[in-house]
């Protein structure tokens, strides 16, 4: 049988650089993936606004997960077997969770319990989500178009956060930290999104075996990192690392693109590793 790997990965902090964004050390062996048939898809906190001038610039076609695992997008005609759910920008939209609107509400109702503790990003607007991300306006406006979460800048305490994410976790809620927000949406994640995805590439390729590493650096990863059959955890300047529960993980010794680069590598060496140099 023909194997066919599927590298599921982080953008922002993994393999974007957490301070630029940029990605330049990663584009060699981004190139190489692709002459050899690897697809990277993203599996990121960022909205479908944001992924599509993102994935020109790493010249990327393949699917993605967008909003921590509550939308994928798979584009017209990548796979033979037409996919049964709506069409959206041409890309076929799979929702594993409710509208950004469900997630607004409950926070404008916590708003009364946790007063001035936290301020969303519809609250924040183009300008303070540019202040708080270090994105453009450009890039924090699509940022701001969101489908199916709300991101959260929590400014109190750790004790009352918790008390914080109980409440939205009572109201029907989920709740992933990441690197720089609490993330509030549906019971989805990107450990879903991957099990998911996973399954649809089986159903279209079933002459191949498929086998799937995942990289991230943060706590919205965790999720996706344990469902993947090898784990790249990437250092991270600013965070310490996740813990993960899966036997088959790297850690970086880089941070960053430059960290990406060395687990992908790792984690490609048992079987791969001479085919892509």
């Amino acid at each position: 049988m023909i194997d066919l790997t599927l590298i599921f990965t982080d953008l922002d902090g993994s393999l974007l650089d957490h301070h630029s964004y940029g990605f330049s050390a990663a584009e060699p062996l981004l190139s190489r993936l692709e002459q050899h048939n690897i697809p990277v898809i993203p599996a990121t906190s960022k909205t479908f606004a944001e992924l599509i001038p993102l994935r020109d610039s790493l010249d990327n076609h393949h699917p993605f997960i967008v909003e921590n695992g509550a939308g994928i997008y798979i584009p017209q005609d990548y796979f033979p077997e037409q996919l049964n759910q709506p069409i959206v920008d041409g890309y076929h939209l799979k929702k594993l969770s409710q509208p950004r609107s469900t997630w607004q509400s409950i926070l404008q109702h916590l708003e009364r319990s946790f007063p001035n503790e936290f301020i969303t990003f519809a609250e924040l607007g183009t300008h303070g989500i540019s202040t708080s991300t270090g994105l453009s306006l450009e890039g924090a406006q699509q940022a701001n178009l969101r489908s199916f979460s709300e991101p959260v800048l929590w400014k109190s305490t750790e004790q009352r956060k918790r008390a914080f994410i109980a409440s939205l976790q009572e109201a029907g809620a989920n709740v992933l930290q990441g690197g720089r927000f609490l993330h509030v949406s549906g019971h989805c994640d990107k450990g879903q999104a991957l099990q998911w995805l996973t399954q649809y590439y089986k159903n279209n390729t079933p002459q191949k075996t498929i086998t799937t590493i995942a990289a991230g650096d943060g706590e919205n990863d965790v999720a996706m990192l344990e469902a993947a059959q090898q784990a790249i955890i990437i250092r991270s300047p600013v965070n310490a690392a996740p813990r993960v529960r899966n036997p088959y993980q790297y850690l970086t010794k880089a941070c960053g693109p430059e960290g990406w680069v060395e687990g992908v590598m790792y984690c490609l060496s048992t079987s791969l590793f001479n085919s892509i140099n």
